[in-house]
């Protein structure tokens, strides 16, 4: 009998964490179906640019045909047959809508020189390299910026020498940090030296380019005038309001298959302007905005070297 009521006490007790379980695994599930699910279902056409478009869209030209062409911008996408077009009122209503999602796989250098998935918490040694691969549900801005063990945080793009130093993301086409294109072997990667310490990048996402923070032809005249390598740093005012953003509430889902090699359909994505189908890999980490209304997602994901 005794045997009885521990049994039976056991079986209550796993049921109630079962049923504890249940909803934050529901919840994952949630996540990550709601960020895929805005992904095609076939694989989009291959765009004729030979990389993808990061200088902000124009505004829809309301110019009629026949008068005289209105001159570009500084902000402005580059010739109309490259611009990544304007969306549309209802298409801009759905992204007012949608909540802003963000998805994170960090890669590492393997012995053969491949990119292979690895999972974030991973303590890495001297000499390991690592790339992110960074893929966002909604049109919008990607600001990234970095600290070495909590001291003054830099950013690391947008980047004058990157992309004409454009930060503009479109929906679901990937973008990857170091490019895996670089001319150097050494710039396609970031490498861990022997000082052991963390890594901090954190990510910004927003459905308007940031106050304050030069992109494009500001960044490039900015590091026009400074004479050594340019890496602009935000205000300490900038900097609180990121922090402060960064405590938003989020949704997370996190996997637990790592090792496996970047897909040639990923990279090529992220270097050609191709989107990405629901048959193409999954992010390893998925953030996601709880509120509907949100205009910005700011996390950071911590990368720690021994």
């Amino acid at each position: 009998m005794k045997a009885q009521v521990t049994i039976g006490a056991l079986v209550l007790l796993l049921a109630g964490l079962a049923v504890l379980q249940a909803p934050a695994q529901q919840e994952e599930e949630n996540v990550r179906g709601a960020f895929l699910t805005s992904r095609p279902k076939e694989k989009p056409a291959q765009s004729s640019n030979e990389k993808p478009v990061r200088r902000r869209p124009r505004p829809a030209s309301t110019t009629a045909s026949t008068g005289p062409s209105t001159p570009s911008s500084s902000n402005s996408a580059g010739p109309a047959s490259t611009a990544t077009p304007a969306p549309s009122n209802s298409g801009a209503a759905k992204m007012a809508t949608q909540k802003m999602g963000l998805g994170v796989t960090l890669f590492t250098r393997d012995a053969n020189g491949l990119a292979v998935r690895v999972d974030p918490s991973h303590e890495f040694r001297n000499g390991e390299s690592v790339r992110i691969l960074l893929e966002t549900n909604a049109d919008g801005y990607l600001y990234i910026f970095n600290t070495t063990n909590n001291g003054p945080p830099v950013m690391i793009y947008p980047a004058a020498e990157i992309d004409d130093a454009g930060n503009y993301i479109q929906s679901h086409v990937p973008f990857e940090i170091p490019s895996s294109t670089a001319a150097e072997e050494r710039l396609r990667w970031f490498r861990f030296d022997d000082v052991a310490g963390t890594e901090r990048l954190l990510f910004a996402f927003t459905r308007e380019p940031l106050t304050g923070v030069p992109i494009e032809d500001d960044l490039i005249a900015y590091c026009r005038e400074i004479k050594t390598p340019c890496s602009w740093k935000p205000s300490s005012e900038i900097w609180e309001r990121l922090q402060k953003e960064m405590n938003a509430p989020l949704k997370t889902d996190k996997s637990k298959k790592y090792g496996k090699a970047q897909t040639p359909s990923e990279q090529a994505a992220s270097t050609r302007g191709i989107g990405l189908s629901r048959q193409d890999p999954e992010p390893s980490l998925i953030m996601m905005a709880v509120s509907t209304g949100s205009k910005s997602l700011v996390t950071s994901l911590d990368l720690i070297h021994k």
